[in-house]
């Protein structure tokens, strides 16, 4: 058989869809020969990529994700989440197990420190997984191994939307308990910053890749055949486009939410497991016709979705058993958006 290059260089067509590109690269770790490294790059729509061991909903700001369109998808990876949008370039490195870069991510992320210090940008590697320039985070890194083969990933933030990354990341749940691992924020900026000249996200991408490839007198670029591509897809829609994998694949978290209406006072304790609701119980002194404990046997095993919440009550009269207390408060209480003014949830 013929030997393949040390180095390929993945393709990945233009692409910008995350839940494409996500499956892309997981069918790549899982089924691409061990003969050859290879090099992926993608440029994402806007979205949040939550990290492995993440919940969800404690790292979004819901709503505000809702109204804007922004893709919400969980990687293979651990470590936090992070806003891609087409200002960020994604790069990841899949090569065999080693257990000696296995979370070495100085080693790993050395050949992409090089080329940026070759373009002027002051970077290096600091903390655990994150490359700065002059103390600011403009790349953060993550890796995932099958026990051969790993993948080791990061972002390049050349010219992301900042202000988007604050909103889409400032979190408006309260009262979560979780034992998921939360983000932790760090000053970011833009590495065309530090460029002498403007480059656009394309440009970056070519000197990137040609910086990188530089030190490789073995390699190609590798285009997938028709076949692996329908893999792909089908990885894409069994995996990444489904709610249990983005959402209800989130560590078991328990919530406290209360909130004082003119009727009464409402205390709700619920339990999520697998992104369905375990335990739910409504507390407090309002006054209803019917026995609450009906109303909280309908969330019981539903997902905890705000969609999947508005279907269970649409043929519910809610004041029946809380009290004169409008339905739409009601779910809002139950799901955590912005809170009113008598609220009494903090995070």
């Amino acid at each position: 058989m013929e030997k393949l290059p040390a180095m390929v260089f993945i393709e990945n067509e233009g692409i910008t869809d995350p839940h494409l590109n996500l499956a892309l690269e997981e069918y790549i770790v899982r089924h691409f020969s061990f003969d050859s490294d290879y090099l992926l790059f993608y440029i994402n729509e806007p979205s949040i990529i939550i990290g492995r061991n993440q919940n969800t909903l404690e790292e979004i700001n819901h709503e505000y994700v809702t109204e804007k369109g922004i893709h919400v998808v969980r990687r293979i990876s651990g470590g936090g989440a992070v806003y891609h949008d087409f200002g960020n370039l994604n790069f990841s490195f899949i090569t065999d197990h080693d257990i000696k870069s296995l979370n070495n991510f100085a080693k790993v992320t050395a050949p992409v420190v090089k080329v940026l210090n070759a373009m002027g940008v002051p970077a290096e590697m600091k903390g655990r997984n994150d490359v700065v320039a002059n103390n600011r985070k403009i790349s953060g890194n993550a890796q995932f191994s099958t026990g051969k083969r790993m993948v080791s990933h990061g972002t390049l933030l050349l010219d992301t939307d900042l202000d988007e990354v604050a909103k889409a990341l400032t979190v408006k749940m309260s009262k979560i308990q979780s034992k998921g691992h939360k983000s932790v924020r760090s000053r970011v900026a833009n590495i065309s910053e530090f460029l002498e000249s403007p480059v656009d996200i394309e440009s970056f991408r070519s000197l990137l890749l040609t910086g990188l490839l530089e030190d490789q007198d073995d390699f190609e670029t590798y285009r997938l055949t028709q076949e692996q591509w329908r893999g792909v897809h089908q990885l894409k829609a069994e995996k990444y486009d489904t709610w249990d994998w983005n959402y209800g694949n989130s560590p078991k978290f328990n919530i406290q939410r209360e909130r004082r209406f003119e009727s009464g006072t409402l205390d709700l304790r619920i339990n999520v497991e697998k992104g369905h609701i375990t335990h739910f119980t409504i507390y407090g002194d309002f006054f209803g016709m019917q026995p609450v404990q009906d109303l909280e046997e309908r969330f019981v095993g539903l997902k905890y979705d705000k969609d999947a919440i508005i279907d269970a009550l649409a043929k519910v009269s809610v004041a029946d058993y809380i009290g004169p207390i409008p339905a739409s408060e009601f779910i809002e209480l139950i799901y955590g958006s912005d809170l009113g003014e008598n609220d009494s949830a903090t995070r």
